[in-house]
């Protein structure tokens, strides 16, 4: 280890954003990057715990303190080596992962100032790509072929991990691109789609097929494949059957956000067809992530305002006794979308929507409250009969995902990520990705 006390002398320094009233006349990263020899100091702030609980609370086993170390010591090449021995691909969870690490960090608990792992896994693998550390390889081939069906995170990995095996791996998807939610549902301000292309064209190098526009029915697989990977994700939006639904003006989250990105690739779309928020009074009923990139995406359109409504209560700010270090702490967050402009309230179920001429106009909501369960489990939910109507002329639900359910399968067809578990983080897809790959791979050479 480098220098055992940084720690001490040297407090936890995030690169920030860009000004608001700069980042939202435009859809580039809002995340700006440090100096070299600032990220290097802010490596050496690694304890090398003799538990790294950073380790244990990563889904895909990153060595944290190996890369750190390396990082620090000036080393670029070696900490890409170490971090993408675990990692596929750490330029996307490097800008989009909620950093589960960081949370777990041992200056987490004891300064609330964790390592910056996520900022410095972002840094190093820039550099890498930079230098020409990434190379493309030319794996020997085996004579089997791989389909994996869906290129999103969990799809891309377990191509990626099988192509580098020997197999002849084809990825089909029914988007017209690569990437699935990462490329149309997370906006370009998060991760710029030049940042996926760049690894596309690597992937393609290194002989992955890629089948793109083409609908596959999982029922009716293609043949001449010796295994399959199911990766479609969580293709149902979770919906909110209330009176008004049918009001012109109600969108799911994703048809503005992959609409949005889709137009800033180039593509067009008919004025009737445009989900735009333009002069609009926005609601956003969900108070996630795809919530939050709703908002971003509904200031940048030039919303006239942007509420979000949540049925949950305002999580505790600063620390939850329920969710203590080192799990995932369930408390009160404040993203990049939140600071340019939104109001946010909690406890408010949703009952009807109201409209004029087939036109949403408002939702009439109510306040409820959470009584705890006396055995410790799930509350239940009270209406308290205090309603207001909340104006609006462009409503997005973001609710979430419904698991999908899958049929019987033969036994050469696997599955992984958001199709097997539900919705979950792309670094969650990721680790399901790298498990399915070895399970295909255990299968085959059997």
């Amino acid at each position: 280890m480098g220098d055992p006390k940084a720690f001490l002398n040297i407090p936890r320094q995030e690169a920030g954003y860009r000004p608001v009233n700069e980042r939202i006349a435009d859809y580039s990263q809002v995340e700006q990057t440090l100096n070299t020899n600032s990220r290097k100091l802010q490596a050496s702030r690694c304890m090398d715990c003799g538990v790294p609980f950073c380790h244990w609370a990563c889904p895909i086993g990153n060595k944290q303190p190996e890369w750190q170390d390396a990082l620090y010591r000036g080393k670029w090449k070696e900490a890409y080596e170490v971090l993408s021995s675990t990692c596929d691909f750490p330029e996307f969870t490097g800008r989009i992962c909620p950093a589960l690490c960081e949370k777990s960090c041992v200056l987490k608990l004891s300064c609330d100032q964790p390592v910056t792992i996520r900022e410095n896994e972002a840094a190093i693998v820039e550099a890498a790509f930079r230098e020409g550390y990434i190379q493309v390889k030319t794996p020997r081939r085996n004579g089997k072929k791989v389909a994996v069906i869906g290129a999103g995170p969990a799809g891309l990995v377990v191509a990626n991990q099988l192509n580098l095996k020997g197999y002849s791996v084809t990825l089909f998807d029914k988007d017209e691109a690569p990437g699935g939610l990462l490329r149309f549902g997370i906006p370009n301000f998060k991760l710029d789609k030049n940042v996926i292309d760049r690894r596309m064209k690597i992937l393609a190098a290194e002989g992955i097929l890629f089948e793109m526009g083409v609908e596959i029915d999982v029922n009716h697989l293609p043949e001449g494949f010796d295994a399959y990977c199911i990766c479609t994700g969580t293709p149902a939006a979770r919906d909110l059957s209330i009176p008004g639904r049918e009001l012109k003006g109600i969108h799911f989250a994703l048809e503005m956000l992959a609409q949005q990105n889709r137009i800033l690739a180039g593509q067009t779309f008919p004025k009737d067809k445009l989900v735009n928020a333009k002069g609009k009074k926005v609601l956003v009923i969900g108070g996630g992530d795809t919530g939050s990139d709703c908002i971003g995406t509904s200031v940048r359109q030039g919303a006239v305002s942007v509420t979000q409504i949540e049925i949950m209560p305002k999580p505790p700010v600063g620390y939850n006794p329920a969710t203590p270090w080192p799990q995932w702490p369930a408390v009160f967050k404040t993203t990049s979308s939140h600071e340019e402009g939104c109001t946010r309230r909690w406890c408010l179920a949703s009952n009807q929507f109201l409209g004029k001429n087939g036109k949403v106009t408002g939702v009439e909501v109510e306040e409820v409250e959470w009584i705890p369960a006396a055995d410790g489990g799930r509350p239940t939910m009270k209406p308290t009969g205090k309603k207001e109507v909340i104006e609006a002329d462009m409503v997005l639900l973001a609710m979430g995902f419904l698991k999908p359910e899958q049929p019987k399968f033969a036994k050469n067809v696997f599955l992984a990520g958001d199709a097997e578990t539900g919705a979950s983080l792309v670094v969650r897809a990721m680790a399901g990705g790298r498990k399915a790959a070895a399970e295909i791979d255990a299968y085959l050479i059997q």
